[in-house]
């Protein structure tokens, strides 16, 4: 039986460690969440030398003093957890910011291994590292790496294994504080004797130190008085001496610690000299320049999007159309042969033909992110967060809510402000999420064809315009108070690895594609069940009457076949619930029952609307060419027009966001108030935004319906 052994892969955001760990596990990994929270952790396998190793990826983050919940389940994944070995990965270009958390590993007394990743920029800066040196003053073995080249991996494995065995050289250094610091160590570490249930558990010094830096999970684990009570007595008196909280001055001490470590074992032969990503960031994150250009390369990733995604969507298309046709000779025009030809194959195929854009967009997001160039899209528009009354940091939940509105929400959780957080998580929704781009690519195909990548810009740009203004407001009215200063840490520039880019593209299009075959599924069989429901006998043997009678007149036969399904689809279920939405949407120019239908269905996943559409206007459809281009069925019914298109895409930009998202929002609120009242001002938002483009675009001479 093969040796096993669990790795803690840890690291400060920007480091490489994701690379490392995709470089480790390849596409042997999966994704989960950390029990009780939304955190987001991976985990992944590797074999090496005869070892299956179990590579479990922290959440990224700079220290493990418990203010944000990624550094809570960082620090429980390490300390519950324990696993056998916990590689820190470290951008070996900025080392000293990033030993810090290297630091809080050596006072945990973990069995530690440092990769010093990006090894290559360090050496290009000029930095030379004595890491036998360097090594023995940490207490823990150093190995360099290059992520993004696959440089290192065999030796940081071997080493690895060889910390987790117990034979490489591993004496963890003890980190001193001073003296007065120390005394108020040691009569805590004294009193805790008294909770043996923490003492068993956990280090003292380890606790003694946390409760100094009035660390609020550790004190919520303190069962005794006289302990809290020293603690109080401590932290007084530190601040009386020092004229600073003990939490400042120990993270001080423990920069002098890196400090001493880095003058000891760390050269630089060069003087300070402006980098490549220094002469980049001048011409990208320029005052006038810079906001230009995000919003050119915004563009360029929509027409990427549309020009390579364009033939293998045909493809699929195709596919799809033979499958349904064969399908329906198989079956024949029975109830069955409906469920899986109009329900199933419609349905789902109407939203995997979209998958090619969703996966060219994924791409490109990717690429941007790896590329250190998504922390630059933060800065850039800090200016413009900050007049909104909102922070930098703001702007990247916001970015990564262009692939999907739910990791968006999680990743409010790196800003520190309730009042920012939640200010972002209302308005995260607005940005146009991959779910809704097929909504745009099908109206745009059938409406604009020729100027589809300026309309759907247009789209997108409408969302941040919305979001802004919603911002102001909810920052002045609902959660009034002022923004926090905004600090991020800019990674140098890197070519991002093939290997990297799709395993990112992959993951997300996976959950594209899972949806499809579970959510889209479902309610493609529960839409295609509304429109078939209830039979109509009486309706049926009326108009077969007169198709009997209309002889061999083809073209009167399908005219009123036509009639018939349209008649049907009106009285079933769905038909009912489409005309009983009209009346609402009537007034901003989407007042067809077929709508109503379509957009109560997007309810569940926005991309249903899609599917949903094709339910509806494949029923009845006898022409095969037709049937399977939903686009030009949509532009010979008498009921739309390019302004009624352009209108539904506002609306289905802004209206109430997906299950998923209300429920990662009730989550991260911990209440169901604001889930509801993001439902809600949406909705109406929705309303308000598509009767102003609706009747702007009638009072312009545009058209509609």
């Amino acid at each position: 039986m093969a040796e096993k052994i669990t790795v803690a892969l840890a690291g400060n955001p920007n480091s490489g460690k994701t690379t490392v760990f995709n470089n480790l596990t390849g596409a042997r990994q999966h994704v989960g969440n950390y029990p009780g929270v939304t955190v987001e952790t991976k985990e992944g396998t590797c074999r090496h030398d005869g070892v299956e190793m179990s590579v479990v990826d922290l959440p990224g983050t700079y220290s493990l003093t418990a203010y944000s919940v990624e550094e809570m389940v960082a620090r429980n994944l390490i300390i519950d957890g324990k696993p056998d070995v916990v590689v820190d990965v470290i951008d070996a270009s900025n080392l000293e910011r990033n030993l810090y958390l290297a630091v809080q590993f050596i006072e945990l007394g973990v069995p530690l291994v440092l990769a010093f990743n990006m090894s290559d920029v360090a050496q290009a800066r000029g930095y030379e590292f004595d890491l036998e040196q360097l090594s023995k003053l940490l207490g823990a073995p150093i190995v360099l790496t290059v992520g993004h080249k696959r440089r290192g991996m065999t030796e940081l494995l071997e080493t690895a294994i060889a910390v987790a065995r117990g034979t490489a050289r591993y004496e963890p250094v003890p980190v001193h504080y001073g003296r007065e610091i120390e005394e108020e160590i040691a009569k805590i570490e004294t009193l805790l004797a008294k909770d043996p249930a923490l003492a068993e558990k956990y280090d003292p010094r380890w606790v003694a130190v946390k409760l100094l830096e009035e660390d609020a999970d550790v004190r919520k684990k303190v069962s005794v008085d006289e302990i809290l009570a020293q603690v109080e007595k401590s932290t007084q008196h530190l601040e009386q001496i020092f004229g600073d909280t003990a939490e400042i001055v120990i993270a001080d001490r423990r920069y002098g610690f890196i400090s001493g470590a880095c003058t000891e074992a760390v050269r630089s032969t060069v003087e300070s000299r402006h980098t490549m990503s220094d002469r980049i960031d001048a011409v990208l994150t320029n005052r006038i320049l810079g906001l230009p250009i995000f919003l050119v390369l915004m563009w360029l990733v929509f027409k990427l999007t549309f020009t390579a995604g364009g033939p293998p969507m045909e493809w699929i298309d195709d596919g799809f159309s033979w499958l349904g046709g064969m399908a329906g000779r198989v079956l024949g025009e029975g109830y069955l042969g409906s469920l899986v030809v109009d329900g199933v194959i419609a349905g789902v195929g109407g939203v995997l033909v979209f998958l090619p854009n969703i996966l060219f967009l994924f791409l490109a997001i990717a690429v941007l992110e790896d590329s250190g160039y998504m922390a630059r899209a933060a800065f850039i528009t800090d200016r413009l967060m900050h007049r909104i009354g909102l922070h930098g940091k703001s702007f990247i939940p916001m970015l990564i809510g262009f692939g999907c509105t739910v990791p968006a929400v999680m990743a409010t959780r790196t800003l520190e402000s309730r009042r920012d957080r939640f200010i972002t998580i209302l308005i995260a929704p607005l940005m146009s999420c991959g779910a809704r781009f097929p909504v745009y690519v099908l109206l745009t195909g059938a409406f604009f064809p020729r100027n589809a990548v300026w309309v759907i810009f247009s789209i997108y740009l409408l969302g941040i315009l919305l979001a802004i203004v919603m911002a102001k407001v909810f920052g002045k009215w609902v959660l009034p108070g002022e923004s926090e200063p905004f600090v991020i840490e800019l990674p140098p520039y890197r070519v991002p690895t093939a290997r990297g880019v799709l395993i990112h593209m992959w993951q997300r299009g996976w959950m594209y594609l899972r949806k499809a075959g579970t959510i889209i599924l479902v309610f493609a069989i529960v839409i295609w069940a509304l429109s078939s429901f209830p039979s109509q006998p009486a309706l049926e043997a009326s108009y077969q009457e007169k198709i009997e009678s209309a002889g061999g007149d083809e073209e009167l036969v399908r005219r009123l076949e036509n009639e018939l399904s349209e008649q049907k689809l009106e009285r079933s279920f769905a038909g009912r619930i489409g005309h009983a939405i009209a009346p609402v949407l009537k007034p901003v120019g989407l007042g067809d029952w077929k709508i109503g239908t379509a957009l109560f269905a997007g309810f569940g996943a926005k991309e249903i609307v899609v599917s949903t559409m094709g339910t509806l206007y494949s029923l009845g459809e006898t022409d095969a060419d037709e049937a399977k281009i939903l686009q030009r069925t949509l532009r010979k019914d008498q009921f739309f027009s390019p302004l009624v298109a352009y209108t539904l895409m506002v609306f289905v930009l802004v209206y109430v966001p997906c299950i998923a998202v209300v429920a990662v929002v009730k989550a991260e609120t911990r209440s169901w108030r604001w889930p509801l009242f993001m439902i809600g001002y949406t909705t109406a938002l929705a309303w308000v935004a598509s009767l102003v483009v609706y009747w702007g675009g009638r009072l312009l001479g545009l058209g509609g319906a």
